[in-house]
């Protein structure tokens, strides 16, 4: 067993038994990549089946020296333990050497959302004069009516629209189908960027099919959705640091903070469990708080 030949398997285990995305593929490769840059830095040669817990334990204990954070280190271990999962589940390995790998302790991040003006003054600063800013504002208009994420909006489909019903069809995580409910104004920005600007672009052959596309006629990249939000924030002068997930943030907290049902808000956004969607009832609490602090008399 070497780490070449297993690594190639848990990728494809990874691909066509979990379903996972590319991106997702990436980051647990990534993590198993770390691990062997630790063992050619240290010198160490060794095969996947002959790490122990100490080995895992000083590799951890590296990656802090270097100052990695400790969500950073998380998200290692996490990797590294569903890669000798799947080493026991392929039956290379009858003991799992991660089973008692500890991860550090990490406080639950309350994630920043923008408020009703925010979102408003960043659809505001864009620039309808130029083809792209149909296409931007629709695009934002999506992102906060339906609380998708960066990859879901990229790759939204025509005929996954159904604007009659009021739903889209998403492609979520695990390659997981979910339908969301789509607001009339963001129906009426799509519309409009068709009418101004996609209906009068060469499309490239395979994209026929994609939502929004690049000046090129291409799907756009989750980059450059990074890089016009970024862009937007600074013209407004925003504090806060934003990205496209920032929109998701908001449609979930504004409905919470509306009184909607948990379960639902848990369904629109594709979350497998409830316990990550439960992060906005705690956001929910600390606006409640903020408020009373700023308003109320004895405060």
């Amino acid at each position: 067993m070497n780490w070449e030949i297993t690594i190639k398997e848990f990728k494809s285990y990874l691909k066509l038994e979990k379903s996972l995305s590319k991106n997702s593929i990436d980051a647990y490769l990534h993590d198993i990549i770390q691990f062997n840059n630790f063992l050619n830095y240290t010198k160490i040669s060794i095969l996947p089946d002959e790490v122990d817990l100490l080995l895992l334990e000083k590799f951890i204990a590296w990656v802090n020296d270097m100052g990695i954070h400790p969500r950073s280190q998380a998200r290692m271990i996490s990797g590294i333990k569903a890669f000798y999962r799947f080493l026991i589940l392929s039956e290379y390995l009858d003991i799992d050497p991660t089973a008692l790998l500890e991860a550090p302790r990490l406080g639950r991040k309350l994630p920043i959302f923008l408020n009703i003006e925010e979102i408003d003054q960043l659809l505001g600063a864009i620039d309808l004069s130029t083809n792209e800013g149909h296409r931007n504002k629709a695009m934002l208009e999506t992102l906060y009516s339906c609380g998708l994420r960066v990859t879901e909006l990229v790759e939204l489909k025509i005929s996954s629209l159904y604007f009659d019903e009021l739903f889209i069809k998403v492609i979520g995580k695990g390659n997981k189908e979910r339908l969301v409910p789509i607001s009339k104004k963001a129906i009426h920005e799509i519309k409009h960027y068709f009418e101004k600007t996609r209906n009068h672009q060469k499309i490239q052959k395979g994209h026929e099919n994609f939502v929004f596309l690049n000046r090129r006629g291409k799907k756009l990249s989750r980059v450059m959705i990074f890089t016009i939000i970024k862009g937007l924030a600074k013209a407004i002068n925003l504090s806060k640091n934003i990205s496209p997930h920032t929109f998701r943030h908001s449609f979930a907290t504004h409905l919470v903070e509306g009184g909607a049902d948990l379960r639902a808000v848990q369904e629109m956004l594709g979350h497998e469990s409830i316990i990550t969607t439960e992060i906005y009832t705690h956001l929910d609490r600390a606006y409640l708080r903020d408020t009373i602090l700023r308003f109320h008399p004895r405060a």
